[in-house]
């Protein structure tokens, strides 16, 4: 696997975690639900640093320590081929653009390894770039499992290369489409502001100076549905979880979003968001192209409700 590509993590330890034992709080830090049985044994083969140096795993942290925990790629592990149905939007022997339902997982992880678009890719084809290694082939970007939309996959390394500097270079076009709470005061505007992981929730992400990075969201409002607004969004930089924590910063947050939405919020089952637009050069002709997806069925009915009030 390329360095460049591998999956390093890190974090800051606050004084209100100091304390803790490095085991759990990996656990509890961990995006993909690594379990601590898994987290103890990377622990063991030195996977995981504290302040540049290896710990046993029930070291306890202490305020400020540095940890970096670099994720091993598994070595004998095969993804298996699923079929799963896949809305194909575009597909030559270079790249994929298919377009996500809500609920379907990017990629497999530890202790999740079905049922995932790259499982479905498999099956459909064959062949992918294997930059990223055995657990995400071809996958340049993802998008959160509870957002639908626009994704697109590399089939070669070439055109992984290509497609992952593109987006490195903030080249590429993503629109979103998304329902956020609150009437928006604002027809236009950018939200510019560092995110980092939330010290008081390691699953999730905030607006912070702490351990950040930058971020940009632009939008603008296409629809107002009282007490909604309906707006389209513009990434210039790709943090996870960027939209939804902008959002949220703002006073809009997403509507039905469960991580960052508001309490009893049951307008919809996953965050009203959809990545509606993406753009970019082709790998090997470097022609534009851009390709649109419709609003999934959920989100037509939430907003025919809405217009209907």
């Amino acid at each position: 696997m390329d360095p460049d590509q591998q999956d390093i993590q890190e974090w800051t330890v606050a004084a209100e975690e100091a304390g803790e034992r490095i085991d759990k709080y990996l656990a509890e830090s961990m995006e993909d639900g690594v379990s601590r049985s898994q987290i103890q044994q990377w622990i063991k083969e030195g996977h995981a640093l504290v302040n540049g140096r290896e710990v046993k795993a029930n070291y306890k942290l202490q305020a400020e320590d540095q940890i970096l925990l670099t994720v091993p790629e598994p070595a004998e592990l095969e993804i298996e081929a699923e079929d799963i149905p896949l809305e194909i939007i575009y597909e030559d022997r270079d790249v994929i653009v298919i377009n996500k339902p809500r609920g379907m997982v990017v990629h497999p992880a530890p202790g999740h390894y079905s049922g995932t678009v790259v499982n479905a890719l498999q099956f459909h084809c064959k062949d992918l770039s294997g930059i990223n290694g055995v657990m995400r082939p071809g996958i340049v970007h993802r998008i959160d499992k509870d957002t639908s939309g626009l994704l697109m996959a590399a089939k070669n390394d070439a055109a992984h290369q290509s497609l992952a500097g593109q987006l490195k270079e903030h080249s590429v076009t993503r629109k979103y489409t998304a329902v956020v709470h609150g009437i928006m005061p604002h027809d236009h505007g950018t939200v510019d502001a560092p995110i980092g992981r939330d010290p008081h929730d390691r699953k999730l992400f905030t607006v912070t100076d702490r351990n950040s990075k930058h971020a940009v969201t632009h939008f603008v409002v296409v629809e107002r549905l009282e007490p909604f607004t309906v707006l389209e969004l513009k990434l210039e930089t790709g943090r996870t979880h960027q939209i939804r924590v902008h959002m949220k910063f703002i006073g809009h947050p997403l509507v039905g979003d469960p991580a960052y939405g508001r309490p009893k919020d049951r307008e919809m089952q996953g965050q009203a968001l959809h990545a509606a637009v993406l753009g970019f050069k082709h790998p090997r002709t470097d022609e534009y192209l851009e390709f649109q997806a419709p609003l999934p069925e959920d989100m037509k009915q939430l907003l025919d409700r809405l217009r209907k009030k």
